[in-house]
């Protein structure tokens, strides 16, 4: 049973770590490990939301599916998004590397792109690594809150 107090804590709380998740992942093609730090705090936030709202809110609130029970949960439900999500950011953190070899430079070669005229910017600079730290930051969130919704159904 969760309090008035709990969940208010969590409205408040987490959209502070998805922001704070934010700034990381666009900070770590500057710095390393933007995108591993990143998906952490994401996953973190959606614990934070399971133990108060319960392992079926996102499902029931915002997908606006019927969840019947556990068992349909783990085969049908948001888990196999979790898996998707999973794919997705494999997919996209090896394709980034592969990118680079089929222009001639070695793997995981990094450059970067300067956008001009854009709107609050001016400039934006905007490296090759940052589809990397994308595709890690999925992995981390697919496979983490993979093995929460596993777990916390049991």
């Amino acid at each position: 049973m969760t309090t008035v107090i709990s969940r208010t804590v969590t409205r408040t709380v987490v959209p502070i770590i998805l922001v704070t998740a934010i700034a990381l992942m666009l900070q770590g093609h500057n710095l390393p490990g933007g995108g591993f730090i990143a998906g952490v705090l994401t996953t973190t936030a959606f614990a934070l939301i399971y133990i108060v709202y319960g392992l079926n809110y996102l499902e029931e609130e915002l997908f606006e599916r019927v969840v019947r029970g556990p068992i349909e949960h783990l085969q049908y439900g948001i888990v196999e998004n979790y898996r998707a999500l999973f794919a997705v950011g494999l997919a996209l953190a090896a394709g980034s590397g592969i990118v680079a070899v089929a222009f001639g430079d070695a793997f995981l070669y990094q450059t970067f792109w300067v956008l001009h005229h854009v709107p609050v910017y001016g400039e934006l600079h905007v490296a090759s690594a940052l589809a990397f730290d994308t595709g890690v930051y999925l992995v981390v969130v697919g496979a983490l809150l993979t093995i929460l919704s596993v777990v916390g159904a049991e």
